[in-house]
């Protein structure tokens, strides 16, 4: 019996997954240069977790771990990200949040940016298939050879969503155009000819605004809420910003919003979304468990979007004290800002280690604990007992009270764009690569043997990673990637 046939309801979640928003951006994580009083709000309800990770420095690989809670080289990704016409990377049976709620009787809905593939049909009928031996993801795609009036699978609507309205990538990536359910909304038929900064040469809908994607989305998310709150129903929402990823096009209503430039305003933007969703929830604020988080961190090498009115860089730094930017194996790259309020959460600062990975378990916990149940699990501790399902992720639910920390020895994984592994125990970080791994210099090589060059670190007195011990330490880099292998079945030498 679930919880609303037994007469008890269960907090509604609503997830926001901000695009490239970076550890600093935030106002209640020290920006002066801008203010985010609405997710400041959310702040001061709930728990603001300081060291939360992004699985990996990029957007599809983090997509894919927060859904699925498993480690992004679980997938046919092993590094880098998909473009918007590349095939579907979650398989079609994979479990994920939005089925662990839908089988337990959660409405759910997905509203902004996939970025996780969909199966497209082409021109030529033939359907390509990111499982298969061989797949490259092409990022540059341009998706010319769609037949966008045919519908694609393996999106949302069949991952465990009801109800699905968005985009297929990133705002710099074609196809230009919304997505409803499993169809393209007004074949994207037109070449876009205003390409801003770094979007890529496509096909566009006709009359499309890449300033109204946001704004379109929420309205989107808002109406889906108050239909769900009319009907009495429990629900789940997953939002998905575009901004403040490039390219920073922000509405004409928050221009001049902050002191941080174009950026800066994107960033604004998304507070404005979190305010019209909290909104939205009204009264039943208090009884949805509402988290807030980013796929990766911020970028800093696109210096054009942080110019002042006066055309000046602003003091504001995207990703506060910590070393490199999105894509890197360094802090900047995967730790990322993550607030829980609402159901199940108290208000307080916590300084454990936790991952998006662990969303997917931590939300199981608390809805199914608010209601006196308990999810079933498997004897290898997979919840339903799927084979498919690892289930990497670790519940923070217990962290959520202030009650509690989490334990001191978790062993708990991260990747960089070119697939270098980071291994975190602790205050001990070691990077099985000899560079970034992203966008910053040296990017150096990834060496996931753990037998070659790499970089270690320990964050309890070098949080800014400028002194690597390896060579003083190698013995405890490869404990911690043997430990690792033995754990989760990591393949090592293989990427």
């Amino acid at each position: 019996m679930d919880a609303t046939s037994s007469g008890q309801r269960r907090p509604n979640v609503v997830v926001i997954l901000a695009d490239d928003l970076g550890w600093g951006d935030l106002s209640c994580q020290g920006a002066t240069q801008i203010h985010t009083p609405n997710i400041d709000e959310l702040a001061r309800r709930g728990m603001r977790f300081t060291d939360a990770h992004a699985s990996s420095a990029v957007c599809t690989p983090s997509r894919y771990s927060l859904l699925t809670g498993d480690y992004p080289w679980r997938s046919p990704l092993k590094s880098g990200v998909l473009g918007g016409a590349d095939p579907a990377i979650i398989a079609h049976d994979a479990p994920t949040l939005a089925r662990d709620l839908r089988d337990r009787g959660y409405s759910t809905g997905a509203f902004g940016k996939w970025h996780l593939g969909l199966g497209w049909t082409w021109l030529d009928g033939s359907t390509p298939d990111a499982f298969t031996e061989g797949f490259v993801p092409d990022m540059q795609g341009s998706g010319r050879g769609i037949d966008y009036s045919a519908p694609f699978t393996g999106g949302p609507t069949a991952l465990g969503f009801d109800r699905f309205f968005g985009i297929a990538g990133s705002l710099d990536m074609p196809p230009y155009c919304f997505l409803d359910q499993d169809h393209a909304v007004g074949a994207p038929l037109v070449e876009k000819k205003d390409l801003v900064s770094s979007q890529r040469p496509g096909l566009a809908a006709q009359g499309w605004r890449d300033d109204a994607v946001d704004t379109t989305v929420t309205e989107q998310a808002v109406a889906w809420i108050g239909e769900q709150r009319r009907a009495g129903q429990e629900f789940f929402a997953y939002i998905a910003t575009a901004a403040p990823h490039r390219p920073c096009v922000p509405p004409a209503f928050v221009h001049g919003s902050t002191a941080a430039g174009q950026r800066g305003d994107a960033v604004f933007l998304v507070d404005w979304m979190v305010g019209r969703l909290m909104e939205a929830l009204g009264d039943e604020l208090e009884r949805t468990l509402v988290v807030f988080t980013s796929d990766n961190g911020a970028p800093t090498m696109f210096t054009e979007d942080m110019l002042d009115a006066d055309g000046g860089l602003t003091a504001h730094l995207p990703n506060g004290p910590w070393r490199g930017q999105k894509a890197d194996a360094w802090e900047a790259g995967h730790r990322v800002p993550l607030i829980v309020a609402g159901a199940g959460s108290s208000a307080g600062v916590c300084d454990s280690l936790v991952s998006l990975l662990d969303i997917r378990a931590t939300v199981r916990d608390v809805t199914e604990s608010a209601a006196g149940t308990a999810v079933e699990r498997s004897a290898s501790g997979d919840a339903g007992g799927s084979p498919a399902d690892h289930d990497d992720g670790e519940s923070f639910a217990a962290l959520l009270t202030g009650e509690q920390c989490a334990e001191p020895d978790r062993l708990l994984g991260h990747q960089a764009f070119d697939g270098t592994l980071v291994l975190r125990n602790g205050p001990i970080k070691a990077i099985y690569g000899t560079g970034s791994g992203g966008f910053s210099a040296p990017q150096g090589q990834p060496d996931d043997t753990g037998r070659g060059p790499g970089q270690l670190f320990d964050l309890s007195t070098d949080p800014v990673e400028s002194d690597n011990i390896w060579s003083k330490r190698t013995t405890d880099a490869h404990a911690m990637i043997d430990t690792f292998e033995q754990r989760t079945g990591f393949t090592r030498g293989t990427r």
